[in-house]
């Protein structure tokens, strides 16, 4: 059941609060989260019934080895059940999502051919494997707390975060299902609630919806025989993919925190305008910030971090995002994309310590913006493989991008040149019309783009809206430069309700004509 459909906005959503805040209210509020967990099942088993033995399964088999053999038992044992069980999930993991890719490659190489079935990946279970890795280190930690099936159980499946994050912990929740207010609407909750919810439901199905033809038009075309997208085209591709997977995401991270709250629930902070990002160390604090946590504490500092060298430092950075990579799909394009990423970072910690060994630590306001440009264009090529359907459609892709065709013009400023062309360099101005395979309307994509790119790098994002209604847990670090001599804030008022209300009126206008796109995140 996608956020963004009817079935979930006017039947799913209003029946399940209204069912878990009258049995809070009326009996014990297990009854209340016992509703609420059958409900995340119901969630979950929407696509596909026949996975819910997998995550009921992988709940039991979790609870189970944290509560009865990790938690209070000898030092040596706590490791070796913490190792099987971190063993056993991505195991889990890697059978159903690298499987076919494993054999794929295999049998690419000749010899022996094996076969197998193909395997169908079953939504989230990359999301739910690791939130359970991260309740098995608790556990082995001893942070976990209070344990109980019910409140684990619910803690997995809660639905606004089972399909594709945040990844939370078990401690930051625990106290919260805990509180008395749960038990009860507030209206200050739900009204916060409701305008995030409503917030990124604009986002995913106006804006990034309304990009994603010209993303899928010029890839698509990439990855078609004898089809080669021009200059213009190919960067109208890659930067309209670069912001519908902008806003597709903050949308989600959007409904799932605001969905969250109108349960009395705050998540942690997911997405915080990574494009505003002045280098490529801050846009992995902004960008899928809880599995960027996830990755730093269960992989590059148990690899050894940054502590024993700056060599083995930047091994591990590069390790830990290869396989990041490869978390996000199975293909070479991904891991690719992890790759690139990787070289980005420790490309920027060594320029870091050089600036410190020149005494260069203050930056200038050119420097910021000039780190921000090269950080965005760094990231627009790596989208390009983390999109592209095969390593040959991202080099065709780059090939156009980076003027391996030339450039092609109007038709008539080639009739205002005459027959001598002049050229560019060594790259020659091919006049061969602006959009010469017919891949997508320039003037209205780039208008997108622009309007998109304005929103991304000039507006406070949704949290920085509603900063002083704390709608995540911890800090907000608020953008100065955001809206220059301003108060643009959230509260409640007339203004702002009739604001909410035509960002919800335009996005239901928009499910109602045209398709209910899945999120990008959930194929991963």
């Amino acid at each position: 059941m996608l956020f963004n459909s009817f079935e979930f906005l006017f039947a799913f959503l209003p029946i399940t609060l209204a069912i878990y805040f009258l049995a809070a209210r009326a009996t014990d509020r297990r009854w209340a989260r016992g509703w609420l967990l059958l409900a995340s099942l119901f969630f979950y088993g929407w696509w596909n019934p026949a996975n819910l033995w997998i995550i009921v399964a992988s709940i039991s088999f979790n609870f189970y080895l944290g509560r009865h053999r990790i938690h209070g038992a000898a030092q040596p044992a706590r490791r070796r059940y913490l190792i099987l069980g971190v063993a056993a999930n991505l195991a889990l993991l890697g059978y159903f999502k690298y499987a076919n890719f494993f054999v794929d490659n295999v049998n690419a190489l000749g010899g022996p051919q094996f076969h197998l079935h193909r395997v169908v990946l079953p939504i989230a279970i990359s999301f739910f494997t690791f939130q359970q890795i991260v309740f098995l280190v608790e556990a082995y930690r001893g942070e976990a707390g209070d344990y109980d099936l019910l409140r684990y159980a619910l803690l997995v499946t809660f639905f606004p975060h089972l399909i594709a994050g945040p990844i939370v912990h078990y401690r930051e929740m625990l106290a919260q299902m805990n509180r008395p207010a749960v038990r009860r609407v507030q209206t200050s909750h739900f009204a916060v609630g409701v305008t995030i919810f409503c917030i990124g439901l604009f986002k995913k199905v106006v804006l990034a919806d309304g990009i994603a033809p010209a993303a899928n038009a010029v890839f698509g075309a990439a990855a078609s025989p004898g089809v080669s997208p021009t200059f213009l085209e190919a960067w109208i591709g890659a930067l309209a993919y670069t912001f519908q997977l902008y806003f597709d995401f903050s949308g989600y991270s959007d409904m799932a925190i605001g969905l969250a709250r109108m349960f009395g629930i705050r998540f942690p902070m997911n997405f915080n305008s990574p494009y505003k990002a002045a280098n490529i160390i801050d846009f992995w604090r902004r960008w899928h910030i809880t599995l960027s946590r996830f990755l730093r504490d269960h992989l590059y500092i148990p690899l050894g971090g940054n502590r024993k060298g700056p060599i083995r430092r930047h091994v591990n950075l590069l390790v830990t995002m290869l396989l990041g990579g490869l978390w996000h799909g199975a293909g070479w394009t991904f891991v690719i994309w992890g790759g690139l990423h990787g070289a980005y970072l420790i490309v920027n910690h060594a320029w870091q310590v050089l600036r410190q060994r020149l005494g260069m630590e203050r930056t200038t306001a050119a420097g910021r913006l000039a780190g921000a440009a090269l950080t965005f264009g760094c990231v627009v090529v790596a989208w390009v493989f983390f999109r592209a359907s095969s390593f040959s459609a991202a080099t065709t892709m780059l090939h156009a991008m980076f003027l391996g065709d030339g450039i092609s013009l109007p038709r008539t400023l080639a009739r205002s040149l005459g027959p001598h062309s002049p050229v560019l360099g060594i790259v020659p101005l091919r006049f061969d019309g602006l959009t010469p395979n017919g891949l997508v309307e320039p003037a209205a994509s780039l208008q997108w783009i622009i309007a998109l790119a304005a929103i991304a790098w000039l507006a406070p994002n949704t949290q920085e809206l509603l900063a002083r209604y704390r709608p995540v847990l911890g800090r907000i670090e608020a953008e100065p430069r955001a809206w220059p001599g301003t108060r643009l804030v959230w509260r409640p008022s007339y203004a702002w309700s009739l604001v909410v209300a035509l960002m919800a009126a335009a996005a239901l206008a928009n499910m109602w004509i045209g398709d209910n796109a899945e999120f990008l995140y959930f194929q991963f």
